[in-house]
Parts: structure tokens; sequence; C-alpha cells
């Protein structure tokens, strides 16, 4: 059943973004050929109107084929008869409703909680040092810590992992604020909580429609901080291809959270969790500067813009076709191998 809904829910993010760039396209008067969702052989196709819309066997990808896309053409309806900003709004259209549909997905998800922690100090364990010595007061708000933006309570285990140790502070108290500097914090054990513990208790709050805002901007851009430091990571050679997952890995990651749940109501958090993850990902990732993605496209539209302007010569669509078309056959191949190594996974676990 979660296989299913993880298929489902793959297919739901690529034809959300692919939507983005099809009705962006019909508002801006582009002739759309085709609107598919899927890549290889149609195992389903109707036409209607000009357009032909097909859902395609292999769920890791889809697209939006516009007339004029990648040569030149006679039809005044074609892309590359369009201005910049026509242009500019089709191609980022797709990362713009995906990361829409993570933030109603993150909002959604907080309508199932009752209340959620914040990084905010409500109480100090009994006998806690860091109340006495005046360093930090109940309502103390932690903005950064160690130079991090501290955007959710989880931020604070994760900046907190190195345990015992001189931190750097930026708290937020009274609206203001203030800077602590080499605060050195040593855990302790305490009567309230199990192992060793600063000795911070932070509060909660009841979940209303703001603070359900609050919640959802936060959660969206902790989100992004994750697939930047990812990417980051990646650059450094700190994750490996194998440790990479595409579609195949996504949908057995997304049926693995939800068996494991406790129950239904967990395993639709967790998987609605993961899912705006995902979505938010997929539009940053796709805004990178690569051909075949469409950052890619507007970082060749914006060369083909400069070039023309200096040269006063118009540049063949032709080539910037050509450069989108050897970095979809790169994007596929690798995309073909992370799913090769999504299925050993999944065979030899």
């Amino acid at each position: 059943m979660y296989i299913i809904i993880a298929i489902i829910g793959f297919g739901v993010l690529i034809a959300i973004h692919e939507f983005g760039h099809f009705i962006a396209a019909k508002s801006t008067g582009v002739r759309v050929d085709e609107f598919a969702i899927g890549m290889g052989p149609a195992i389903w196709k109707k036409q209607k109107g000009e357009t032909l819309y097909a859902l395609r066997v292999l769920p890791i990808g889809g697209y939006c084929a516009m007339t004029g896309e990648d040569e030149a053409s006679d039809d005044p309806r074609a892309f590359t008869n369009k201005g910049f900003f026509p242009k500019l709004l089709i191609l980022c259209a797709g990362s713009f409703m995906n990361l829409l549909l993570g933030a109603v997905l993150v909002f959604v998800m907080s309508l199932m909680l009752k209340a959620y922690y914040q990084p905010v100090i409500g109480d100090f364990m009994e006998g806690c040092p860091y109340e006495s010595q005046e360093l930090f007061q109940e309502g103390d708000r932690f903005y950064k810590i160690n130079g991090q933006r501290v955007l959710v309570y989880s931020d604070i285990s994760t900046f907190f992992a190195e345990g015992e140790g001189t931190y750097d502070f930026v708290i937020v108290r009274d609206g203001e604020k203030i800077r602590l500097d080499n605060v050195k914090l040593e855990m302790r054990e305490y009567e309230e909580a199990e192992g060793p513990k600063f000795g911070f208790i932070f509060a909660s709050e009841e979940m209303n429609f703001a603070n359900r805002l609050d919640y959802t901007w936060n959660q969206s851009l902790e989100f992004a901080r994750w697939v930047w430091m990812s990417l980051g990571d990646l650059v450094n050679g700190k994750v490996k291809l194998n440790d990479m997952s595409g579609p195949v890995g996504i949908v057995d990651m997304m049926n693995e959270v939800g068996s494991t749940s406790e129950n239904a109501r967990q395993a639709a958090y967790s998987m609605l969790y993961l899912a705006a993850f995902i979505a938010i990902n997929l539009a940053i990732v796709n805004m990178l500067p690569i051909p075949a993605l469409d950052g890619g496209r507007v970082f060749c539209m914006i060369i083909t813009v400069i070039i023309e302007a200096v040269t006063k010569k118009k540049l063949d669509p032709k080539y910037e076709g050509y450069i989108n078309a050897a970095g979809m056959v790169l994007l596929l191949g690798l995309m073909f191998l992370i799913m090769y190594n999504d299925i050993v996974k999944i065979v030899v676990r």
C-alpha cells in the first residue's frame, strides 16, 4: 500500500512541476504540443485541442513540450518568439509550484499537531548552573549557535551534537539580539532527565493559525537549507554517488517510513514530511545552472541576451537546443545509474 502511495506521491510532485510550466505557457500565449508525466513509452494519451496529454511508463520525470522550445519557428506563439520575461516566467514556474506544494504540505503537517516545541528556554532543570550565572534567562530564544541560524527546535540538538564545549550564541531577549561568546557548556545528570544534559527545558506552544504559518515558514526554510548543505557536501566530496537516491530510492524510502510507523497517523505525518522535503529539493535542484534543467535554460537565456546585446546579432536557438540535448543525455545517464544503484541496494538489503 505504501509503495503505491509513494509512487502516486512522486507522480504528483512531477505533475505539479510540469503543471507550473504548462499553466505559465498557456497564460503567456505559448503553444503547448504535449504535456507528459513520466518518460518513455506512453501508457495513456489523449489529444485535446492543440495539446497531447500523456502518462508515460517511467516515473522519473516529465515534460511540457512547447512549440519552438529549442529551435527557430515562424509560429508567433512559439516559445522562442516570446520576450525575455514571459520565457523567464515559464521556466521558473515549475520550481515555484514545487516550493508552493512543499509549503502547503508542511502546513498540512501542522494541522496534525496540537502543539510544537520552540527553540525558546521555558525553564531550567533544578541545579542548572547557566541560570545562576545569568547567562540565559527564561524566555530567551536561540537565534544563532556558532553562527548557524536556528530555525526550528530540532536545530538545537543538531548544533549541540558535539556535546560539551565552547559555543557562541546570539539570543533574542525582549525583542533584542544579545551576543554570548565563548560560553562553555558542560553536561551533567539531572533528576528530570535521563542521561547527561545541559539543563535547558524548552517551551512548547499550542498550535493556532499564526503558529501554523510560523511553523510552515521556518520548516520550509529548514528543508531548503538541508538541500543547500547536501549540495555543498556533494561538491566537497563528502557525499558519494552511491549515497544519492533517485525515484526508486525515494519510493523505497517512503515505503519504509510508512511501514515502520507505529500507526496510520504517524505514517501520514512522516510521509508528508518526506514529500514536503522532496518537493522543496526538486524546486531548488531544478534551478541549478545545469544544461537540461530549468536553471540551465535560464542561465543560457541570460547569456544569450548579453551576447545579442553586445554583438547586435540574434543567435540561432538551435545552439541552445544542442546544449540542452547534450545535458539531457548526461542527465538521463546519471538518473539511470542512480536508479541502478537504488535497485541494487534494495536487492542486497
